[in-house]
């Protein structure tokens, strides 16, 4: 039952999560497109629905698995220490993002890495669709890495449930072109990332892009010196410089683009 019900709080957040964000950015967009949206939609949805459907037969079952086994065997550092289950899944949410941020470095620093995440920095605009734009390379390396650290933390499905749906909704908003009120920025900046800081790391320069890692928290950018925020916003061209052509970012086109030649 708690598996069913799993599934049904990820689709309605996710999709929920889609139409909340477009109808935000249709009414106080911060710039307008620079190439078609609707074509971008449809690329980056097609990209989303092939992922979830290879994701969710491969290792939707074992990520949940892993945590009931996990908690069912007092296993993981987690398991080894009496603190309240709020704590537990605060501790589970801020290491699981902290690895994700170290996760996110590597896929700027490493080539082979690279050569996934591009996919996702091809993109020439950025809106709520950017934030599904994965190749499923990526996202399978990714879950493995996922269910490893689970399994290390000893993570509740609760805790794995709360800490996936953060992450989904953050990265909804910090990449949805929305105008944001700067007070609201600048507080938010403290501990958390709003677009603006996650437009820098969309830039097409390289020395932006190499800079804003986090995905939940701000902290991990901030503490580890990759945080860059003196960037004119206004003129970040979003994208990778030797993908600037729309009509060569096509779905079929997305999936092959990490077997082809290497490029930053």
């Amino acid at each position: 039952m708690f598996n069913i019900t799993e599934s049904v709080i990820r689709l309605l957040l996710f999709w929920g999560g889609i139409l909340f964000f477009l109808m935000l950015e249709l009414l106080i967009s911060y710039r307008p497109s620079s190439v078609s949206k609707v074509k971008r939609w449809i690329n980056n949805l097609a990209l989303t629905l092939f992922n979830s459907i290879i994701l969710n037969i491969l290792f939707s079952a074992a990520i949940v698995g892993t945590a009931t086994y996990a908690q069912k065997n007092q296993l993981g550092i987690l398991n080894l220490v009496e603190i309240p289950t709020w704590l537990k899944i605060l501790a589970t949410v801020a290491f699981m993002d902290f690895m994700l941020y170290v996760w996110h470095l590597l896929n700027h620093e490493m080539p082979l890495l690279w050569r996934f995440h591009r996919v996702h920095h091809s993109d020439l605009n950025m809106d709520v669709s950017s934030a599904t734009r994965f190749h499923i390379g990526e996202l399978a390396i990714s879950s493995v890495i996922k269910i490893s650290l689970i399994f290390l933390l000893g993570a509740s499905a609760l805790g794995v449930l709360i800490f996936e749906s953060a992450v989904v909704l953050c990265a909804q908003f910090h990449h949805s072109s929305l105008k944001v009120p700067g007070l609201f920025k600048t507080v938010f900046w403290i501990l958390f990332v709003p677009p603006s800081m996650h437009r820098i790391h969309h830039s097409v320069i390289i020395k932006e892009r190499n800079a804003n890692y986090g995905t939940i928290f701000s902290l991990w950018d901030r503490f580890l010196g990759t945080l860059l925020k003196d960037v004119d916003q206004a003129g970040i061209r979003i994208g990778v410089g030797a993908y600037r052509k729309p009509d060569k970012l096509n779905f079929h086109q997305l999936l092959a683009m990490p077997f082809t030649r290497p490029v930053r």
